[in-house]
């Protein structure tokens, strides 16, 4: 079988499903290395995956968890200029140290998240490999907004020029991470990319989102797989959580993820809105805020650092959500309507395809307000149409199991079906 080698950015919503896959694919008999900095490292090896630390130097331990403070203290734009200063520095610590490692671990072929530069190795070192998208798949299609835009997809004049548009400014923002890129390209005497969508893999591009909460587009790129959410339970760490504070009222879970969830005016904002309901509040912080610093909140809310998300969800009306994709993809997995406040990156496209299926309703962060996000929580509680499209949304990815799925395409894409027939 063959020895994988995985470059992941350094956010749980990447290392989790990435070792979620790595797992599935050793199931098989291959071999995953990731390669990460240090503070990844512990992280991987609970999850039984091999690891190989590169970028020492640039990133010693302690790094990611400043850098995910700063980032937690913007918004919008200034959330992805912020991120994409980081992806430039990320890019040039694994072109520097990258190829070394993969020599080192003799490494058959990668997997490398969108969110990295590792094809580039790839090329650079003549070995095949497959992109995995943690969130929605980058596509060059003007009927498709881009990523980071929560607009709706459409075929019209006015929406596919929105969306050109959105492409130019997307282009013009990220253009220092390719110009990094594409020097090292010129230098090892490959083609410089031309736009975003260049650094893809020919082979196959796996996107984690289940094509169910994709934008209804007919044409998308056949090398273009969406599967379904790739979440290995065994491997999330136990949380202890006092289960007998539950008191049989509807169940709210609130999260905020664990990159932007410094946000104590939005937290507050939600504690106040769900107050006066008939359902019982649980906010987990996600390590970004102590309970204490938010004092006594409306309502009497459950507050915690930490929360078993998978098991509350499965207990919860609703979810009140960054809408970053695992959160979504966990709770629509129960059949678990949402809230979504998109608060950066990614999230504002995935929240817009929550939309577009009809199983939540979508609060701006510059719109939030009490009244607004009460009306929100009310209406996705009281109105079933929002439940059953999230029950629709629950069978269509419960069918589909999202790791096996991406690992048959990964051995298709990579020969690896012939070198096991070989190998028997």
């Amino acid at each position: 079988m063959a020895r994988l080698g995985a470059f992941c950015f350094p956010g749980t919503g990447h290392i989790n499903p990435m070792t979620a896959l790595a797992r599935r694919l050793e199931r098989r008999g291959h071999q995953v290395v990731i390669f990460g900095v240090a503070d990844t490292e512990a992280r991987v090896r609970a999850a039984g995956v091999e690891f190989h630390k590169i970028g020492e130097l640039d990133y010693p331990a302690g790094t990611i968890a400043e850098l995910d403070r700063r980032l937690g203290e913007l918004k919008g734009l200034a959330t992805f200029g912020f991120t994409v200063d980081r992806v430039k520095k990320t890019a040039r610590m694994i072109l520097r140290d990258g190829p070394a490692a993969v020599r080192a671990e003799n490494i058959d072929a990668l997997l490398v998240d969108e969110a990295d530069m590792g094809g580039t190795i790839a090329e650079h070192l003549g070995i095949p490999y497959v992109s995995i998208a943690f969130f929605p798949p980058l596509i060059q299609d003007d009927r498709i907004p881009p990523f980071c835009f929560g607009w709706p997809s459409g075929d019209d004049w006015w929406t596919r020029m929105r969306n050109r548009l959105g492409f130019r400014l997307l282009s013009r923002v990220a253009a220092p991470i390719f110009d990094l890129v594409n020097m090292q390209r010129i230098n090892w005497g490959l083609p410089p990319y031309r736009r975003s969508t260049d650094a893809l893999s020919k082979l196959a591009q796996i996107a984690q989102l289940p094509a169910a909460l994709e934008f209804d587009i007919a044409g998308l790129p056949p090398n273009l797989h969406h599967t379904g959410p790739f979440v290995d339970a065994q491997q999330r760490p136990q949380i202890d959580f006092d289960w007998s504070r539950l008191d049989g009222r509807p169940l709210i879970y609130a999260s905020l993820g664990t990159l932007q969830n410094g946000s104590e005016d939005i937290f507050r904002t939600i504690a106040d809105a769900c107050s006066s309901l008939n359902a019982q509040l649980i906010i987990s912080l996600g390590g970004g805020l102590d309970p204490e610093r938010l004092g006594q909140l409306p309502g009497d809310p459950i507050v915690v650092r930490y929360a078993p998300q998978l098991e509350l969800v499965k207990r919860a009306s609703l979810v009140i959500t960054h809408a970053g994709l695992n959160t979504v993809l966990e709770s629509l997995a129960e059949g678990v309507p949402l809230v979504a406040i998109p608060l950066g990156n990614d999230q504002p496209g995935v929240a817009a395809r929550v939309a577009a299926k009809g199983a939540g309703i979508v609060v701006p962060r510059g719109k939030i307000n009490v009244a607004r996000l009460r009306v929100a929580v009310q209406a996705v509680l009281d109105d079933p149409r929002y439940r059953t499209a999230a029950q629709t949304l629950q069978r269509e990815i419960r069918s589909i199991d999202g790791l096996e799925k991406a690992a048959n395409i990964i051995e298709k894409a990579l020969g690896l079906e012939a070198l096991a027939v070989a190998a028997d």
